[in-house]
């Protein structure tokens, strides 16, 4: 009798942990006296405060050089920071943008930036845009330089989100292929080593340090 009884009160407390607020006020209703119920209540309402205060942003927003070092390299010490380096002329950067914007208002707790390219960085070459650079606890995680590592114009929300997940900026999607994402992932930083070594060839005066 006593492990059956340990077992049901195992169960219920399994299914208290997947119920909504709205069910836990229910059962509340029901069972004034049950401590648990109103201790999984108080957990859920904290983890929803939680969630609410870093849900904080929710699009993508511009800035200039002067501000880089506060909007950038402070903010990702409390947050993951995307900044989409671009012109806006160039059709790639454009679509990044309107795929940005969707992910910014799926991913609220990321701060989405984006920078004329080469007010962040002097003579940047437009062949290098969109650049996407990824900040986290104050430090650049990574530099993707160019359309190609997001499949160039066909490139989609999805190619995009994948891109960002690696580097954790955003959660994975569900059905990712992690081996196939390590291969391309292999791929695209070949292509962009390449691209800025080229650079560096052409424009020895092109100053690439970030904040």
């Amino acid at each position: 009798m006593y492990v059956e009884a340990l077992n049901a009160r195992k169960q219920e407390q399994e299914s208290l942990e997947n119920k909504t607020l709205d069910e836990l006020d229910e059962l509340e209703d029901e069972l004034e006296d049950d401590r648990v119920i109103m201790e999984y209540r108080r957990k859920r309402m904290l983890e929803m405060q939680q969630q609410a205060e870093k849900d904080k942003y929710g699009e993508v927003t511009q800035i200039s050089k002067p501000d880089f070092v506060k909007e950038v390299t402070e903010a990702s010490k409390e947050c993951y920071v995307v900044v989409h380096l671009f012109k806006d002329y160039i059709p790639a950067c454009k679509l990044m943008n309107q795929h940005l914007a969707v992910l910014a208002k799926q991913f609220k707790s990321t701060k989405f930036l984006k920078i004329v390219s080469d007010q962040c960085v002097p003579n940047y070459p437009d062949r290098n845009v969109p650049t996407l650079l990824v900040y986290g606890d104050g430090d650049i995680k990574a530099n993707i330089v160019g359309a190609i590592a997001f499949g160039g114009m066909n490139m989609t929300v999805s190619s995009v989100r994948n891109q960002l997940a690696q580097y954790g900026a955003v959660p994975p999607e569900k059905n990712e292929d992690q081996s196939d994402d390590k291969k391309k992932k292999s791929i695209y930083r070949s292509a962009a080593t390449a691209a800025l070594s080229s650079d560096e060839d052409d424009e020895s005066d092109d100053d690439r340090g970030y904040y």
